[in-house]
Parts: structure tokens; sequence; C-alpha cells
């Protein structure tokens, strides 16, 4: 007998005007602002510009947006190619279907690029902006709460997810009500506790150069394997394993190796434990000397700032 669920939203949108207003998109966008926030005062706290932060996240939110849809089509082609289906649908993204991976690739890309554009170290501002990846990532699980989607098994635990597959007064096509696991709370908590955690590592061992975000991608991809486990959307099967759940070990293994050489590299080149780490003698948030016609920035000799 249940005695309690968690309550599927009777609204998964709303309307001022003609504007139509999806909530999926406001948990997604709340999410970017306050990594963007946080992104910024741990970027300024080490020294980094703030006019250069910005023009850097902008270009760096759209490509990440952009590429977050192009991963999510990429692994379901047949949801958006196949026989009968609507190719534009590809493009509606507010009707849900983002991966951070995508986001994370294509972004990184772009932020890579604008940080040559600007003279500024690129491991210094990957590590600024990690922690608060966690956050984003756990509002934006909401969005999957609002659409009554990516849930697990059948359940009957007390915070159970109450699927009534009713939004906006219409029926969910393809949606089986029922009381199921409610696995965006799961990865919104992991994500929470995650972030916790790597900056709590970050300051006791004063970690940085790079390894903040090689930690990031650690935490967040054992989080998300362990979620695919428990995941029942359909999805393309490789080596008999959910595709996500593949690529999720494989970017993780990865990121574990980045992390030791990184850690071997700063201890070889004799660099300081301290949360500014140096390459080519410079402090990490510092401007290339003589890239650009600017002011370079100094980094402030603390440590890991929450």
């Amino acid at each position: 007998m249940i005695s309690a669920t968690i309550p599927s939203p009777p609204v998964s949108s709303f309307s001022i005007g003609p504007i139509t207003i999806h909530f999926y998109a406001l948990f997604i966008l709340t999410g970017i602002a306050i990594a963007y926030s946080w992104s910024l005062k741990r970027w300024s706290e080490r020294g980094g510009d703030r006019d250069d932060f910005f023009d850097i996240a902008f270009v760096t939110i759209i490509a990440g947006i952009i590429g977050a849809r192009m991963y999510h089509v990429g692994v379901n082609i047949p949801d958006y190619f196949g026989p009968g289906k609507d190719p534009l649908s590809a493009l509606r993204m507010w009707e849900g279907g983002l991966g951070i991976w995508g986001a994370v690739a294509v972004g990184g890309l772009a932020a890579f690029f604008m940080t040559w554009r600007k003279g500024v170290q690129f491991l210094a501002l990957a590590d600024s902006i990690a922690p608060t990846l966690f956050v984003a990532q756990a509002i934006g699980r909401l969005g999957n709460w609002a659409n009554q989607e990516l849930h697990g098994e059948p359940s009957t635990l007390p915070w159970a997810l109450d699927i009534t597959c009713e939004t906006n007064g219409r029926t969910i096509l393809g949606c089986v009500p029922g009381t199921y696991q409610p696995t965006f709370l799961y990865e919104a908590l992991w994500n929470l506790a995650a972030c916790a955690i790597v900056l709590f590592l970050a300051k006791r061992f004063k970690v940085a150069g790079g390894r903040i975000f090689a930690m990031y991608i650690i935490a967040y991809s054992a989080g998300r394997t362990l979620m695919e486990t428990m995941r029942t959307e359909p999805s393309t099967m490789v080596f008999g394993l959910r595709i996500h759940m593949v690529i999720y070990i494989v970017t993780g293994l990865i990121a574990i190796g980045v992390f030791l050489w990184l850690t071997r590299r700063a201890k070889t080149k004799g660099e300081a434990r301290g949360a500014y780490e140096t390459i080519n003698g410079e402090p990490l948030a510092q401007r290339e000397a003589g890239h650009t016609g600017h002011e370079e920035a100094k980094a402030p000799e603390q440590g890991e700032n929450l």
C-alpha cells in the first residue's frame, strides 16, 4: 500500500498571450543562470577577467544547447528519421530531449576556441565551471519531472513518482499511468552530492590544473552509469548495453586517465600543489603574455574557493 508518492505536475507549460512557456525550458535556463553566476564568481576569484568570461560563456552556452540536442537526436535517430516520423521534431527541443555530453563536448570545443582567442587558460576556465555544472544538471532534471518522462521501473516505494500521463488537459502519447522509480530525483541528488564531494576534495587536496573538471566527468559518469541501470525508456543498444551507459563508461575511464596524467605532469614539473597551479610558469587564470594587448590578470595565492 503506497502511503505517499511524488505527484506529477498537472501542467508542463503555460501561456502568456501567444507565447507558450515550457517548464522544461524554464528549469534548464534556471540551471544555466545559476551555473553562470557561480562560475563567474569562481573565475573572478582566480583573477580572471569578467568581460572575457561573459564573451566565452555566451558562445559556450549557445554551442552547448545545440550540442545537447545533437547528441540526443544522434543516439535516437529512429525516433526522428524513421518510418512515419517527423524529421522537424528534431528541432522541437522544448518537448524534451537534451544530452549533457553533447553540451559538454560541443560547448567545450567552443570554450576552447574562445579561450584561445582571448588568450586565457582553458584549464582554469574548465575548473571554474566544473562544480557549477552539477547544480545546473540537478535543476535541469526537474524538467523531466514536468514532462513526466525518463522514470525507472514500476515501484511501490513511498517516494515513487506518480505518473498520470495527463498534462495541460491532454493525454501524453505512449505513456502508461502508474507509480515509478523517480530516476530524475536520484540523478539530481547524485549531482548535488557529487558537487559537494568534488568541492571538498579540491579544497582539501589543493586540486586544480584541469583536474577539477576531470573529477566532474568521473563523478557524473559514475552516477549516470548507475542511473542507466534503472531507466526504462527505449534506447539504442550497443554490446547488449544501453548506448548511454557505454558512452558514460568510456568517458569516465578516459577522465580517470586524464586525471592521473595531469597529476603526474604536475608532480614531474614540480608545480605547487595550490589551487592555482601553473602551466609554463604562469597562473592558470592568468592571460598568456603577449597573446593580446590587454593587461594581464593576476591569480590570488589561496586554496580552492567554494
